[in-house]
């Protein structure tokens, strides 16, 4: 039995897991929430996050091909940052992971309250877990037909939105004829009717939208001919991902004024029902759950290579980098979802704060990676610059000052979540989280840190 991974995920599986892992229930319930809080301009904070994502994602995609292996992103912040950023990357991704995991699950539990109300949220989000968990542990082909179509059903959703609200802007059909204008966009208080501010305080719910989209890197080490299969899905899924959310909000809000919108309703639910089409409730919630199930099916393949990394590197308990009959990492996923077993008990203790908190503790570890992946590209450009490195064939056209200008909106985007109390709790939690990994670094794994990240495990590659 081999002891490494294997190559079994195609160009397709690829594309469609990193859409799956950012399209989630943000988009299908969330939106209403983000469009009364910044009117039309949220397009505008859509569009820079969308721009900073596009940057990460390339900067991202010229390291990886230099180095597609499991645990790529620990790697690369190791030797062009620091020992100890390789080390709180890995652990800090693992952990936003878990959390998007606890976020997803606890979705589940909300959305089936549609159809058994009397339900307790808990049971179904640990039946939600356990399910996805069992998925996991069979080979990673299957993981990859899975995710697949996971992200099939709700990018379909977004185009019959996209589709049936352009003909109902060119043709008039459905009651929603009746209201539907362009004209939506700038005619109830313009463009910005709550200022520049709403446009800000809706920076971090966009940005979490975004998150999931590095999942790239964890694919590498098992995707087929990497060298082209990265580049070519990092050049589609950013453009993918901006037409999907810009183009459904834009059509949300031609549709109906972004002011009769109800902040806790689904929007799609909205639209659907008033076009007509039969039990639309039913339909979007079924794509709701199934884009939660999607992500947190992403989380517990992202989670669990990476505690087998981690095992591998002497980082995590040894015995959780075995490989099981088919190449995947079994006991490194079952211990992370134990770990996602804590959303759980939180749905059970506190179902109604679970969601926000957890979100807000999830948005801290992805502005970790990507500030890592924006550093880490710098110090290998110039290490290339000093004759160090060999230059990549995927470079990030803009850089060094795309790096610096997306650094600072992220920095931007840290500083919005203080302005709201919900969120605030990430600010709390982070400190708290880096100082713990400081600590467990310097008793546990500073000696020998250096020699341990500088040759790379043989059992973490796969050959190209």
């Amino acid at each position: 039995m081999s002891d490494q991974l294997t190559r079994q995920l195609r160009g397709r599986h690829i594309q469609l897991i990193a859409i799956g892992g950012t399209i989630g229930v943000g988009l299908f319930l969330g939106s209403a929430k983000a469009i009364r809080a910044a009117g039309p301009g949220l397009l505008v904070s859509h569009v820079l996050a969308g721009a900073a994502v596009f940057v990460i994602m390339r900067a991202l995609g010229e390291l990886l091909v230099r180095r597609p292996t499991v645990g790529a992103l620990a790697l690369l912040a190791e030797e062009f940052v620091s020992p100890f950023a390789g080390f709180a990357t890995a652990w800090t991704y693992w952990f936003m992971w878990v959390a998007v995991g606890m976020v997803e699950i606890t979705a589940i539990g909300i959305y089936i309250h549609y159809w058994a109300p009397t339900l307790p949220q808990w049971v179904t989000a640990l039946g939600a877990l356990l399910l996805l968990y069992s998925s996991n542990l069979l080979a990673v082909r299957v993981f990859g037909e899975l995710e697949f179509w996971f992200a099939l059903i709700k990018v379909a959703t977004i185009v019959l939105l996209i589709g049936a609200g352009l003909l109902v802007l060119t043709t008039g059909v459905s009651e929603l004829g009746a209201t539907a204008s362009v004209a939506n966009l700038w005619d109830h208080g313009g463009f910005f009717p709550l200022g520049l501010s709403g446009v800000l305080l809706t920076l971090q719910m966009v940005t979490f939208a975004y998150s999931g989209v590095e999942v790239i890197a964890m694919t590498a080490a098992e995707a087929q001919h990497p060298q082209t299969t990265i580049p070519r899905a990092i050049n589609t899924i950013a453009y993918r991902i901006l037409a999907f959310y810009i183009g459904a909000l834009i059509v949300i809000m031609t549709l109906i004024p972004w002011n009769h919108l109800d902040p806790i309703a689904s929007p799609f639910v909205v639209v659907f029902a008033r076009l007509g089409i039969p039990h639309a409730g039913s339909v979007v919630n079924f794509v709701v759950i199934t884009a939660a199930a999607s992500s947190c099916n992403s989380g517990l393949y992202t989670t669990g290579r990476l505690v087998f990394f981690l095992a591998r590197r002497r980082q995590a308990p040894s015995s959780l980098g075995q490989l099981s009959r088919a190449q995947v990492p079994t006991r490194s996923i079952t211990a992370s979802a134990a770990v996602m077993l804590i959303g759980v008990a939180l749905n059970a203790l506190f179902p109604e704060k679970v969601f926000v908190w957890v979100t807000s503790i999830a948005l801290i570890g992805t502005l970790w990676t990507w500030i890592i992946i924006l550093l880490a590209h710098l110090g290998y450009r110039r290490a290339v610059a000093a004759g160090q490195e060999p230059p990549s064939s995927f470079p990030l056209r803009g850089a060094p000052v795309a790096n610096w200008l997306v650094l600072l909106f992220l920095l931007i985007v840290i500083a919005a979540l203080a302005l709201d109390a919900e969120t605030r709790v990430a600010l709390y939690v982070a400190p708290a989280w880096f100082l713990i990994l400081r600590l467990v670094y310097v008793t546990t794994t500073a000696r020998g840190a250096a020699s341990r990240y500088s040759e790379l495990d043989h059992c973490s590659r796969a050959d190209p």
